[in-house]
């Protein structure tokens, strides 16, 4: 017997969310008759566990006509993974061009991972012209609302000091906020810092959660900026990454 609800008992977003993380398929039924009742944060719920499968067969190309839905109502979320699919070809053809446009909009109304995610079309220039400054500022922005993968890259510019005034200080802080906000690459920024500072303890701490967190690219980056480590004990991790590595390209086979 297929699950129903009355519209008077359609669920909100939050007491959606909690029922998915319980019960996905039950949630994705309940999702679906929010989204085809018209609730908005039902209809982006749907393009996203479409998305990913979750509760419901995968189906990227409906999932980007249900975040094209609930874009269109002003829903900023959806408006934002909208511009996922086209940078990433997820229901379609690439088109970065288009992301950036879905980016900037949701960016425009403060959208955190939109402002992320179009600072990263400018600084490679992707469907843009390539635009360091702006990115460095929208980075910013994002950061200041508590975004920690943008902390952590607001802390490279300002380390590295080649679009705006170089701040080591300020970097410290940034990449600190970033690896406390859970972000790996944070992690290993701020083990990379405290590493430099002779806090060897701390920074092993720090470079072991990055580890555990990390994706198999910045896995294979980190990989060999840690076997240039001048520290011993830091050095030494390489193995542990190298086993990390290993088995996430075995997990892929």
């Amino acid at each position: 017997m297929s699950f129903q609800l009355r519209r008077e008992e359609v669920l909100d977003g939050d007491q959606l969310r909690a029922m998915l993380a319980e019960n996905p398929a039950k949630a994705a039924q309940a999702i679906l008759i929010a989204a085809k009742q018209g609730i908005v944060d039902g209809q982006a719920l749907l393009g996203q566990i479409l998305l990913d499968g979750q509760g419901i067969a995968r189906d990227p190309v409906l999932a980007k006509r249900w975040f094209q839905i609930a874009a269109n109502s002003g829903h900023l979320m959806a408006r934002n993974m909208l511009g996922r699919c086209w940078e990433h070809g997820w229901g379609g053809p690439v088109d970065c061009t288009l992301a950036s446009l879905e980016y900037r909009q949701a960016a425009e109304a403060g959208l955190d991972w939109a402002l992320y995610n179009y600072a990263n079309l400018l600084a490679t220039g992707r469907g843009v012209a390539q635009d360091q400054s702006t990115a460095f500022k929208l980075y910013g922005a994002a950061a200041q609302a508590g975004h920690a993968k943008s902390m952590n890259l607001l802390g490279r510019y300002l380390e590295e000091g080649v679009y705006c005034p170089a701040d080591k200080k300020a970097a410290c802080f940034w990449y600190e906020r970033s690896a406390m906000g859970g972000d790996f690459r944070g992690q290993f920024s701020h083990a990379s810092v405290l590493a430099e500072s002779g806090n060897i303890d701390e920074a092993l701490v720090w470079f072991e959660r990055a580890l555990a967190a990390g994706n198999l690219n910045f896995l294979r980056v980190s990989y060999l900026a840690l076997l240039e480590a001048l520290e011993p004990r830091v050095r030494a991790l390489s193995d542990l990454w190298q086993a990390r590595i290993n088995s996430l390209l075995n997990s892929n086979d």
